[in-house]
């Protein structure tokens, strides 16, 4: 039996070992202590607080409903942007970029035709400022990277959004401006702007409260861009909106939307995303302050690892069948559940979900109150299986590598050793019997001369001697 053999059969050893443990170790009863916080009461009519690295749901109000979201469509522009760009490649502003539903009072920083600008120049103008020719001349750039133009991209917005598992969801442009095909809900927002904020780079553009655009080719003058989002930056000096624990977000209005709003906020081991929209100003800002409050106040972050008795570092080394030297699976060391304050960890229950992919064996999915509040996964440890005592040979030495050689060359190379000694063997014999041999052939050679003297005829050596002396 191979080694790989070997170590997949003791993993799966190991895992069956977790799911006995697992089910005699935790009841599935629901406790008593099972509830919910009270909500608050805000004026928006639609909203809805997701804690970012779990999915738990933390308050929603319509959060299905379709609005038209205006401007907090470019969370969307922005990420898609980041992951099919780097931040240095050049955007050149296209005629459409610049003039294209970009007219009147709408909100731009007065770029020009063939004006060039980084991709990363254009994104912090899009977040920060909410530049609507910005929004479409990344998208553009975007669009004609993959091998389409402006409207390759918008495809590209529905698509990720459906892979985001939206279903409120169609847009129909890159920047927001009102169009009656350009819809979304506040779910579904708060799915994209959760999966937004996982990225590195779109949290430091919305976290930003400040940018400067340097001088261009077409723009004499650096452009100075502040964050428009109140409880991060005081925008036109408005201080009472100001949230410590805010870390960005984008703001959104237009006539037919209202005023929409998504922010970020962190506190106590928790990121939690708000999305407000059809809300009337400054009822945005107000309520996603109560919600943030509400949520920081009434949950908690509960790490698994620590909390999990089934599935305890003990737990795990005792379902390491034949492995002396660690568990085969490990828990994920940083993944938490979001419970009420007042609620303990056992009054959370899970369910197993195997058959995930490669690495992981199997993922811990828990509910409390009958909503998910998060979930840790289960993935190979790195330990090797132990090799079987009967065939170890004593060897200490930890750098030791392993190289595979394949049994057609095992063959091949006893063949030619074969050969080599067939004929080291003859050559051996022959010079051994180098001078017997020579001293056989000068020994045929003298009798066969003295033959021919006793033998040959007279007149025959008669003959030859007359030739000779002819």
């Amino acid at each position: 039996m191979g080694m790989k053999k070997k170590i997949a059969i003791r993993i799966a050893a190991a895992v069956l070992g977790i799911l006995c443990f697992v089910g005699a170790a935790r009841p599935v009863s629901v406790s008593a202590e099972d509830y919910w916080p009270s909500e608050p009461y805000i004026d928006s009519p639609s909203a809805m607080v997701i804690e970012i690295n779990t999915g738990t749901v933390l308050y929603e109000k319509n959060s299905h409903d379709r609005n038209y979201p205006a401007s907090i469509t470019k969370i969307m522009t922005t990420m898609l942007a980041i992951e099919n760009c780097s931040m240095d490649e050049t955007v050149v502003f296209s005629y459409d970029a610049v003039y294209g539903g970009n007219e009147g009072d709408t909100s731009h920083i007065a770029r020009n035709m063939d004006e060039e600008l980084t991709m990363e120049q254009c994104l912090y103008a899009v977040m920060l400022e909410s530049a609507n020719e910005c929004a479409y001349a990344a998208a553009e750039h975007v669009g004609e990277k993959l091998g389409g133009d402006y409207r390759t991209f918008v495809d590209l917005m529905n698509e990720r959004a459906r892979e985001l598992g939206c279903t409120d969801t169609h847009f129909n442009n890159a920047n927001g401006l009102p169009d009656q095909e350009h819809w979304t809900s506040a779910h579904d927002m708060a799915l994209i702007a959760q999966a937004a904020y996982k990225n590195e780079t779109f949290r430091t553009i919305t976290g930003s409260t400040a940018y400067t655009i340097p001088v261009t080719n077409k723009c004499p003058e650096p452009y100075y861009c502040h964050n428009h989002h109140k409880m991060i930056y005081p925008w036109q000096g408005d201080y009472k909106y100001l949230y410590e624990y805010c870390t960005g977000g984008k703001t959104g209005y237009t006539a037919a939307a209202n005023s929409t709003l998504v922010s970020y906020a962190e506190k106590d081991g928790m990121a939690l995303v708000c999305v407000i929209m059809n809300a009337q100003s400054p009822s945005h800002f107000t309520d996603t302050r109560a919600l943030f409050d509400y949520c920081f106040d009434n949950f908690q972050a509960v790490n698994i690892a620590e909390n999990e008795e089934a599935v305890s570092d003990d737990g795990l080394s005792n379902a390491g069948v034949l492995n002396n030297n660690g568990a085969f699976v490990e828990l994920d060391q940083n993944a938490y559940i979001i419970l009420p304050k007042n609620a303990q960890f056992s009054d959370a229950t899970f369910t197993l979900e195997t058959n995930i992919d490669s690495k992981t064996i199997a993922r811990l999915n828990y509910e409390y109150a009958g909503r998910s509040v998060g979930n840790a996964t289960i993935v190979t440890s790195g330990v090797r299986a132990e090799q079987n005592p009967l065939e170890k040979e004593e060897n200490t030495d930890s750098n030791i590598k392993v190289i595979q050689i394949k049994p057609i060359w095992i063959f091949l190379i006893l063949v030619m050793l074969g050969v080599l000694a067939v004929l080291i063997y003859f050559g051996k014999r022959l010079y051994d019997n180098f001078y017997v041999i020579r001293h056989t052939i000068e020994t045929k050679r003298e009798q066969k001369r003295r033959f021919r003297e006793i033998h040959v005829p007279k007149h025959r050596k008669r003959r030859r001697r007359d030739r000779l002396f002819k």
